[in-house]
């Protein structure tokens, strides 16, 4: 992507990586006068930024030539304003934090000093004149990219899964030792504790199965309740399952109480028959007898898998009132993304996804927005109807319906397609 920063003129944020723009050429005037070969980078508050380019030159010394003088930057030149070159003729400062000499390719480690991956690319971000430092790049991707075979590297992932980067916010790196002569290269990743309820479930999880179990137990434990249910479902078994050893079983029953029952047996279903009854005994006697039938494959009624925590408004909602509304109804939550209209006899009218809800007109009703020719589950339906209905329709949630079209529950995708545990054959 184009990245351009004209002196004195406010610009529009765009982004690139080190790769992209190491190597290029260099020009005052149009004319070239070397080629780009490394960046120093000032360590601020939130992410660091880019002070000098060091410039290579095919006769003459090294260029060390500050930011301010850029008129142009892109993956393809670097354009620098007119004027003087000779003040800034010299090698960088000893003490320069140079991004590729001291960043690029240096093994990334966690906070006990456990090596987790190298640093193959250095994302970057222009804004407003200012060129920050905001990602490390530990993927095989990045490392593709850096050999420039990013072509290849999409090819190869869309034979599989989707491409996972595994960029890693600066804001998650201690600052680089102020003596750069005891600094070899590793860069330590920080989590702090002021820090963690900023970090999505799923990224969160990655950084914990990076860690030693004491240091786990302790910041998992400073999760809010919620979020630390959301967390301990994403991370994988075995780290799941010596992080719920590793808790009082009243921690554990709490998270396992904000969960929906598909996902509550999905992590009960790791630990020994002990220690799950111990957990079980906590909870709510219907909501255990629930998890207890999915665990035990004694009963596979998706009634079972179904939550009461959906939003439902009624028909004569208009679609602002229930624009309005949908924040403070979707908090704590299990299904956010369709609407049920719902009578108020506990009939079902009709679903709205919540993309349709939000392109709707503000004057309109409900009722006239809806889709009535839904598809839903019946109270005996089985988990294998469920997962074949899932399947076939590629809906994110189906609700629960008796012969009254009264709406029972509502199951969640997640409930039934990615159980680790896999009742379905």
């Amino acid at each position: 992507m184009d990245a351009k920063a004209k002196v004195g003129t406010p610009v529009m944020e765009a982004s690139f990586f080190l790769s992209e723009i190491l190597g290029v050429r260099v020009t005052v005037d149009k004319k070239a006068i070397g080629k780009l070969d490394d960046l120093v980078i000032k360590e601020e508050e939130a992410l660091p930024v880019v002070t000098h380019l060091v410039v290579s030159r095919p006769f003459g010394e090294t260029a060390v030539i500050p930011w301010s003088a850029v008129a142009n930057m892109d993956p393809k030149a670097v354009a620098l304003s007119p004027g003087d070159l000779a003040p800034f003729v010299g090698k960088p400062d000893d003490r320069a934090v140079l991004l590729r000499d001291h960043i690029l390719d240096k093994k990334a480690i966690d906070m006990d000093g456990r090596e987790m991956e190298v640093v193959y690319d250095i994302k970057l971000v222009l804004r407003n004149g200012t060129l920050y430092v905001s990602d490390v790049d530990l993927s095989r991707y990045g490392l593709l990219r850096r050999m420039g075979l990013s072509g290849l590297a999409n090819w190869f992932y869309s034979l599989g899964e989707t491409i996972r980067d595994k960029t890693i916010s600066w804001s998650y790196i201690q600052p680089l030792p102020e003596d750069l002569g005891s600094f070899r290269g590793n860069l330590r990743f920080k989590v702090l504790k002021e820090k963690l309820a900023d970090i999505e479930p799923v990224d969160l999880a990655d950084i914990f199965e990076e860690m030693e179990p004491d240091q786990r137990v302790q910041l998992f434990d400073a999760l809010e309740a919620e979020h630390a249910s959301d967390t301990l479902e994403e991370i994988e078994p075995s780290v799941q399952r010596d992080l719920v050893e590793s808790l009082p079983v009243e921690k554990v029953a709490q998270l396992v109480d904000q969960m929906t029952t598909g996902q509550a047996a999905d992590v009960l279903s790791i630990l020994s028959g002990s220690e799950a009854n111990g957990i079980l005994k906590l909870l709510d006697p219907e909501n255990a007898q629930k998890i207890r039938a999915i665990m035990d494959h004694h009963e596979e009624r998706i009634l079972d898998y179904a939550t009461q925590e959906y939003i439902g408004f009624p028909p004569g909602y208009t679609v602002e009132k229930a624009q309005d509304e949908y924040r403070t109804a979707a908090k704590g939550k299990d299904v956010v993304m369709y609407i049920y209209v719902v009578d108020p006899q506990g009939r079902l009218l009709g679903v709205i996804d919540i993309k349709e809800l939000l392109q709707a007109e503000d004057n309109a009703l409900l009722k006239d927005v809806l889709v009535d020719n839904y598809i839903s589950l019946e109270p005996d339906s089985t988990l294998k109807e469920a997962y074949e209905m899932f399947a076939r329709y590629d809906y994110r949630a189906l609700p629960i319906t008796d012969q009254e079209r009264k709406i029972l529950g509502v199951v969640p995708y997640r409930d039934v397609m990615n159980l680790k545990h896999r009742f379905v054959e």
